[in-house]
């Protein structure tokens, strides 16, 4: 029987609550590398992130010993636990309950 190999990435998209512009240039950078830092440590690729003022893009290599809703349930609390804690903004940065999903099968065509 030959091995089975399986890829999959996700393309995830947090959106802050009410799309305010709350993610400034000054600290987007942090930020990104902080979920970074996220993503890895739950065993997954981090292939891209990007940033806007009211949304975050994540691409990644998903490892599929995880669930989909932990991973995410990790990002948003850690995160917004990091930006209270350095206290980058006086509003509450909180992330809709909506999430975008992508399936892909050539990773080749994002990278």
């Amino acid at each position: 029987m030959a091995d089975t190999y399986v890829q999959a990435y996700f393309h995830l998209v947090f959106a802050v609550d009410n799309r305010d512009a709350l993610i400034r240039k000054s600290w987007k950078d942090e930020l990104e590398k902080y979920i970074t830092g996220i993503v890895q440590n739950n065993g997954h690729k981090l292939i891209a992130i990007g940033s806007m003022p009211d949304h975050i893009h994540i691409f990644i290599g998903y490892n599929l010993n995880q669930t989909v809703p932990n991973l995410i349930e990790k990002i948003k609390t850690s995160s917004n636990h990091w930006i209270k804690e350095k206290n980058l903004t006086k509003f509450n940065v909180a992330y809709k309950d909506e999430y975008v999903f992508h399936f892909f099968n050539d990773v080749d065509r994002w990278v």
